[in-house]
């Protein structure tokens, strides 16, 4: 049984940085890949960037490419640079224990096995 919990959330002023964790228990062994989602009310949570746990590949979100950075240790780290107002959303953690079929099946919230609990980022214009 995997548990996630993620912190580092709070607000933050437009163009600012935040960095996001994941401490995650056993992924070295039963986690293929880990991500983050996230979700703004009113919205459908979306896919906002992904690494696998064995060789570190990494996947981002067109919307979040070159401001967003996910990384890995035993911690799973989510660093937000140049933060825009429409960033903000409940950011959550995720991990699926194997590999689905599918192109980009990553991005798909249905396809993983294990979430956190959430994370509050708030961006001020």
């Amino acid at each position: 049984q995997v548990q996630l919990v993620e912190s580092g959330g709070g607000l933050v002023q437009a163009g600012g940085s935040l960095r996001l964790s994941c401490s995650a228990s056993g992924p070295s062994f039963s986690i293929y890949i880990m991500a983050w989602f996230r979700q703004a009310p009113g919205k459908e949570r979306e896919f906002v960037a992904a690494i696998t746990w064995s060789s570190a590949i990494t996947y981002y979100a067109d919307s979040v490419k070159g401001r967003f950075t996910v990384s890995r240790g035993n911690t799973v780290y989510l660093q937000m640079n140049s933060l825009k107002p429409e960033d903000t959303a409940v950011y959550y953690c995720a991990a699926a224990r194997r590999g689905s079929s599918g192109s980009a099946w990553y991005r798909s919230s249905y396809k993983y096995d294990y979430w956190g609990q959430g994370t509050q980022v708030t961006v001020s214009s």
